[in-house]
């Protein structure tokens, strides 16, 4: 199997996931698409630097585009985009649907009841936590 097409089956398990499973439908909402623009920049940075210097090297039998396990791969074009595998979208958007549907079916289940992880230190002064009556 592919790199792409284990993105892409990934891709279709974040969508059942997210608007039947958990019933969150994440993906109809306007700001994740706004914030995941964000994510996605950040992640064509990332990517771009760990891969443009060799410090990730991929299989490059199971992407899209050339071999480029021993030089530096195009910026944009033969599979790439900011010399990442075009695959590499399709995981960083599952996950980040993944991570996010999740979180909202938690917080929908009130299970963090309080805002506090717990009691303070010792050291921390009384009255300044977080919940704690002065």
């Amino acid at each position: 199997m592919t790199y792409i097409q284990i993105g892409l089956i990934y891709c279709l398990l974040a969508f059942v996931l997210d608007f039947y499973i958990l019933k969150t439908k994440v993906l109809k909402l306007r700001m994740f698409w706004l914030s995941y623009v964000i994510v996605l920049f950040f992640q064509f940075v990332t990517n771009g630097i760990l891969t443009k210097n060799l410090i990730v090297r991929y299989n490059d039998f199971a992407l899209i585009g050339g071999d480029y396990s021993d030089k530096t791969p195009p910026m944009i074009g033969d599979g790439r985009l900011f010399y990442a595998p075009v695959e590499d979208v399709f995981f960083g958007f599952s996950m980040i649907v993944i991570t996010i549907s999740i979180w909202i079916w938690l917080g929908r289940r009130n299970i963090q009841r309080e805002p506090f992880s717990g009691s303070p230190p010792k050291w921390w002064p009384k009255g300044h936590w977080y919940g704690t009556k002065k």
